[in-house]
């Protein structure tokens, strides 16, 4: 019955989409670049390829079309943020909707700013996995589409694959590295060997750190303060952290301490969180749109908890890759993206276990971290220039489907755990003191 219903409900959003497009002059194929605005190739971009993304895995549509030499010729990017903020979250239909809306005029904004033609183009990216399915259908319709249309060829990404590449773009980072990608979707530790050849560590077990932290924002209604109405929830907490003291909540053992693997798990340091928010309620008696006087405590000490758990079961990992030799000795690096890898305290905190373990922390911009169009473009890059993964003909990119839940490589999560690496008294220890990230 369920198998039915998703069949049913793509149908229904594949024949919104057809329908939305139809009307798209990119789609039809009658659309130019003005051509009274002078073409600006540079000299070094001449033999470059050209690679468009097109990113709507989740709530933002975004697009970009990069060269091989990392140049990001044009962009652009339509957030949902304010419209999620104002529901409480992340509403997939509404998403859908508004990524059918702005898709056309987001990739016509992007070749305009780059000053292209679709015809310019080697190929075009498009997440297809993981993601909410609502919203990966209309991206990767959406290119598909154009490929057909502009006989260029289709290459399908997997979202986190783009996360972990990301970082190549913009500074020099060899294979084998290890990649931590933290997000709102997704928690995860791997060992990216090459383009298309990954080994998972571990992963969260239940909920990611993005979608708790926003979770906690709006248990503690940090949306009624007028600093932080228009942010995300994480970013909220963040700033007022930087308020608070982290010692002042006790969250007790660490989440998973029973199992010498690399899994994540964030639903209990959740529930945690609202108990001490609960309890905090009644002692300060606060109406119903009241911020608590402790708001800022609570949230130091929460981040704190989440950000020293994410670090122990990197420190384990690491101990790992030493033991199974996946990464050369001499200089390694590790690559944090995603989300929540923009947050400063948590890189703080990653600093301090790379310089005691050897690695050299690497963190792409934080435009770079969230889902951008630059990334799945990037990845199209990646994979054009190997040779991997590109559907030229429209049998092949008919052929291709969204896949809404999709690993990351080859799990090694059993082979971690039976490798039983028990670090106790080894922990690093991070800060235990009131934080100024500032300094």
């Amino acid at each position: 019955m369920l198998n039915l219903f998703l069949k049913k409900n793509k149908l229904f959003h594949l024949n919104k989409c057809y329908h939305q497009f139809s009307s798209s002059s990119l789609i039809k194929g009658i659309w130019k670049t003005n051509e009274t605005k002078p073409r600006c190739f540079h000299t070094s971009r001449s033999q470059q390829s050209l690679i468009l993304g097109i990113e709507t895995s989740c709530d933002d549509t975004g697009a970009a079309i990069v060269d091989s030499k990392g140049n990001i010729i044009g962009e652009a990017l339509h957030s949902q943020l304010q419209t999620h903020l104002a529901m409480g979250g992340i509403i997939p239909p509404i998403a859908r909707d508004l990524h059918i809306q702005n898709i056309s005029q987001i990739v016509e904004t992007a070749l305009q700013n780059a000053n292209l033609e679709v015809k310019d183009l080697d190929a075009i990216a498009a997440t297809v996995k993981p993601g909410m399915p609502l919203s990966l259908v209309v991206g990767t319709e959406f290119a598909k589409q154009l490929c057909k249309t502009w006989n260029v060829p289709f290459i399908p990404i997997h979202h986190m694959e783009a996360h972990a590449l990301t970082a190549r773009m913009v500074e020099k980072v060899d294979f084998p590295f290890l990649v931590l990608l933290v997000s709102g979707g997704h928690c995860l530790l791997a060992v990216a060997k090459n383009v298309d050849e990954f080994l998972l560590l571990g992963e969260s077990v239940d909920s990611a750190p993005g979608e708790v932290l926003d979770k906690v924002a709006r248990r503690l209604k940090l949306r009624n303060m007028p600093a932080f109405s228009t942010l995300s929830g994480g970013k909220a907490i963040e700033m007022l952290a930087t308020q608070g003291d982290v010692t002042s909540f006790e969250y007790g053992n660490q989440p998973m301490f029973k199992y010498n693997d690399c899994s994540f798990s964030f639903t209990g340091l959740r529930e945690k969180v609202y108990k001490h928010i609960g309890r905090e309620e009644i002692i300060h008696n606060t109406e119903a749109d009241q911020v608590l006087p402790s708001a800022a405590n609570l949230c130091a000490s929460f981040q704190h908890a989440l950000f020293s758990h994410i670090c122990r079961r990197l420190q384990r990992g690491m101990h790992y890759v030493d033991m199974k030799q996946m990464i050369p000795e001499g200089p390694r690096k590790l690559v944090v993206s995603g989300g929540v890898a923009c947050n400063d305290y948590f890189r703080k905190y990653l600093s301090i276990i790379c310089a005691e373990m050897g690695y050299t922390l690497v963190c792409p911009p934080p435009k770079l971290c969230t889902d951008n169009g630059i990334m799945i473009a990037w990845n199209g890059m990646e994979k054009w220039t190997a040779g991997i993964g590109i559907a030229k003909n429209a049998d092949d990119i008919d052929a291709i489907d969204i896949e809404p839940k999709a690993k990351l490589g080859v799990d090694m999560t059993e082979d971690v755990r039976n490798m039983n690496i028990s670090l106790k008294k080894k922990w690093i220890k991070l800060l235990p003191k009131k934080v100024n990230v500032s300094q």
